[in-house]
């Protein structure tokens, strides 16, 4: 008996479960996140994309009632391995002054993987024709950027702090050393 060829259909409901439980999961690493940040810009972008991530998944159940599906989870790897990374980088730099620098990397990890899911459901959703799945899925992916987008500018704040002080051997070899100012 011949396997059923597979369709984009298929693929959609596929990756709509795989991100269904990546966001799921993100709501979880962000709560932890903003527990262990120690930046307050930090914490509350942490605190705030939870929420917004919990609104997320809520929007997710509603494309699956778009297309009569059941909403189910489907084990993603890709967000088990960047949470297990954050995982690991909590405990080697915690109490560190890159503490939140790592923090905000792993952060943007997640939103990159989530934007380019995003991307790819919200246009095979308008070449399926669910134009109300495809709103749905491009305001998630507008909120996704932008999360991203003020990662990167705490990020900058975050690794000028994080750099201070840095002693001199620590420096990289390639990196000029700043001339000493007169006292002139």
């Amino acid at each position: 008996m011949a396997a059923k060829t597979k369709t984009l259909h298929d693929a959609f409901y596929e990756t709509l479960k795989d991100v269904y439980y990546a966001e799921k999961q993100s709501v979880r690493a962000l709560k932890k996140s903003a527990k262990a940040a120690e930046h307050p810009q930090l914490r509350s972008a942490f605190e705030t994309h939870a929420e917004e991530s919990a609104e997320q998944v809520e929007r997710l159940q509603q494309v699956f009632e778009i297309i009569g599906k059941p909403a189910r989870a489907k084990t993603c790897e890709a967000m088990q391995g960047i949470t297990s990374e954050m995982e690991e980088d909590l405990e080697d730099f915690a109490d560190s002054p890159a503490a939140d620098a790592v923090l905000a990397a792993c952060a943007q990890a997640v939103e990159h993987y989530e934007i380019a899911r995003y991307g790819t459901l919200k246009t095979w959703a308008r070449q399926l024709g669910y134009a109300d799945a495809a709103k749905l899925l491009e305001q998630t992916l507008e909120e996704e950027k932008k999360t991203d987008a003020l990662l990167s500018e705490i990020a900058e704040q975050i690794n000028t702090e994080g750099s201070e002080g840095v002693e001199a051997e620590d420096e990289p070899e390639d990196k000029p050393r700043a001339k000493a100012k007169s006292k002139g």
